[in-house]
């Protein structure tokens, strides 16, 4: 059974995360996605701007994060009337395992020409039976979403694109922000084009930056992945985001790529 929520408010700054929260590694451990949403969160909720919104946003992994009870505070690093840049740290047992350093840029409705992007999104796919995710035993964070896969899927190595919308909030009892849909999703971009089979091979994102065109206007969201491995266990994905209505960014992850 899946979890109700993501987190749960303990106040104060303190979360409590559930199972849907759980990544393919190790049981204990937090997939990357739910975190970078709770992240974003404390930098949307905790520093708001109606004038600005988060155009691009990098995620560090420190470490491990655990689940467990866990700490997400947010600060201004840099204001700015035109550019502004932000800092969520999130702490588990007073160590921080994750940090996202994001840029607002303020915006005005009709102030510059637009420019589209031609990236068309993956086809729309109807409603499909829950994927099973490679050769490795279903996890609480794959079965948080619901998957529809245009191109390849978890079984298959090579690039792939789905479409997903998560099937419970973020936090219990509020309304998951476009953004934090997002980035719900966009940590698995490795997961979805995996070149290795995650029960032999081990490639973790170190690192995970986002760069929006946008947010997201629609509740379904698409990724088009794929993965580049060095031989010296040093892999590269890139995933094109889409939604409902177009292309909205890009994101890149660096992964540490070893034998199990």
């Amino acid at each position: 059974m899946i979890a109700p929520s993501y987190y749960v408010s303990l106040g104060d700054h303190r979360f409590r995360a559930t199972d849907a929260t759980v990544g393919p590694w190790d049981p204990r451990l937090q997939h990357g996605s739910p975190p970078a949403a709770l992240l974003a969160r404390a930098i949307e909720r905790g520093l708001p701007r109606d004038d600005a919104r988060i155009a691009r946003v990098d995620f560090h992994f420190l470490g491990p994060v655990a689940v467990g009870e866990l700490t997400v505070e947010a600060e201004v690093v840099r204001p700015g009337a035109r550019v502004e840049r932000s800092r969520a740290r999130l702490s588990v047992a007073g160590r921080v395992a994750m940090e996202a350093n994001a840029w607002r840029i303020a915006v005005a409705p009709g102030r510059v020409p637009a420019v589209a992007v031609s990236e068309l999104p993956p086809a729309f796919v109807e409603e499909q039976p829950t994927p099973r995710f490679g050769d490795v035993a279903a996890f609480g964070y794959a079965e948080s979403l619901e998957w529809r896969f245009a191109e390849g899927d978890f079984e298959t190595p090579g690039p792939a694109a789905a479409w997903t919308r998560p099937r419970v909030p973020l936090v219990e009892g509020e309304e998951t922000s476009p953004l934090g849909r997002l980035l719900l999703m966009v940590d698995s971009a490795n997961g979805i084009s995996a070149e290795l089979p995650p029960s032999r091979y081990t490639f973790v994102p170190v690192q995970l930056s986002v760069s929006l065109l946008r947010h997201p206007c629609t509740d379904w969201v698409a990724m088009r992945a794929r993965t580049a491995i060095d031989p010296d266990g040093v892999g590269l994905t890139r995933a094109d985001l889409f939604d409902e209505q177009g292309a909205i960014g890009v994101a890149t992850q660096t992964l540490f790529v070893a034998a199990r």
